[in-house]
């Protein structure tokens, strides 16, 4: 039977396209939904802010009337113009295990970037750096994350037999929560802080941590500006991510580092995991999503680390001792015992020796592929 390609126009089938995943993992152990609602305002086209500079196309495959495969095509003219590279990213890639399913939906993506004048495709990536990126190659049988995806693990072997190769790698940390941290790093962190006469945000409610949350994305925007396919948020994504994660945060999961004016010199941004919510809930908040997501981030044992950054001019300063010490109390207040670190470029070795106050275990690794065309 043949495959055929339809183009995603309108919003219905923009959410049938949000929900196919839904039905290809179905009661699988290891895949975690995105929460539709997010989803939605990443993908819509009125929605997303990144559409000011992106240029969009998504398509459904189907096999008679049945939906088995998905791809999105992301033209992204600010990495092209930051990067000097004429790629065309894909994402949201999803398919049965048939090559005809593949090669149909790539296919499709790398005749979009043919006729755009580009060199190459590359992904799965997303609109932003904080979006879900890379495609699973080890681990798994181990849980995904809100922040990451989860794949079948055919996908990489289609992309191989298509003309895809590594491009770059990020790498996941399983941490295990000391119950005691190092008396020397706690006292390190003290001095770190009467050294440099800095000094730590107490936010009791989020209202008190939203006063940093422009703040918060410009540091992302200047001390993550080399990272791999990153490029600066607008004031409007800045907004927009400020809607979508703030609501989620707990502030004592959120240690802020401020200088002698208050202004931010670093931060960390954890929450409890809502791996297990998302399963049960399969990305909805109604009829009960809600409650088993109000449940995780109060009642939790496991927490995603997410974004951390520090200014550079306190970088290689001990101010991480700071932000590790700080979370490792809130840890083991609210009984955590286990969390992940998300991923982390493979290069990125100064974020990956953060990790020695905890014993960890690297437990994922995902990888962006690139074909030139």
């Amino acid at each position: 039977m043949s495959i055929f390609l339809k183009e995603v126009t309108t919003s219905s089938a923009l959410r049938r396209f949000i929900r196919f995943p839904l039905r290809l993992y179905q009661n699988h152990p290891c895949y975690v939904p995105a929460l539709l609602s997010d989803e939605i305002n990443t993908l819509h086209w009125d929605k997303n802010p990144a559409f000011d500079y992106c240029d969009v196309r998504y398509w459904m495959a189907y096999r008679d009337s049945v939906p088995v495969g998905r791809i999105a095509a992301i033209h992204n003219r600010k990495h092209i113009e930051k990067w000097h590279e004429p790629y065309l990213r894909f994402g949201w890639l999803d398919f049965i295990d048939d090559t005809q399913v593949s090669a149909a939906l790539l296919g499709a993506v790398e005749s979009w970037a043919r006729d755009l004048g580009l060199e190459a495709v590359h992904g799965p990536l997303g609109f932003t750096d904080l979006d879900r990126e890379g495609m699973l190659i080890e681990g798994f049988n181990e849980v995904a994350t809100l922040a990451t995806l989860y794949n079948y693990p055919y996908y990489s072997h289609h992309l191989e037999a298509l003309g895809y190769r590594k491009d770059i790698d990020w790498l996941e940390y399983e941490l295990t929560v000391p119950e005691k941290l190092d008396e020397r790093i706690s006292k390190a962190a003290e001095i770190v802080l009467q050294r440099n006469n800095l000094h730590l945000l107490h936010a009791k409610r989020k209202k008190d941590l939203l006063d940093y949350a422009e703040p918060l994305f410009q540091l992302i925007n200047r001390e993550y500006a080399d990272l791999y396919g990153a490029t600066p948020l607008s004031d409007r994504e800045i907004q927009h991510y400020t809607k979508a994660y703030f609501g989620f945060i707990r502030p004592e999961f959120v240690p802020v580092v401020l200088d002698e004016q208050d202004q931010m010199v670093a931060f960390g941004v954890a929450i409890p995991s809502l791996s297990r919510a998302l399963q049960k809930s399969r990305g909805k908040l109604l009829p009960l999503g809600w409650w088993h997501l109000l449940r995780a981030l109060r009642v939790n044992d496991r927490a995603d680390l997410y974004l951390i950054a520090v200014k550079a001019r306190y970088q290689g300063l001990g101010v991480n001792l700071v932000l590790m010490a700080q979370v490792h109390q809130v840890f083991r207040a609210l009984g955590i015992r286990k969390v992940e670190s998300n991923p982390e470029l493979e290069t990125n070795l100064n974020v990956q020796s953060q990790w020695k106050v905890f014993e960890k275990r690297q437990h994922k690794r995902r990888r962006c592929f690139i074909k030139k065309l």
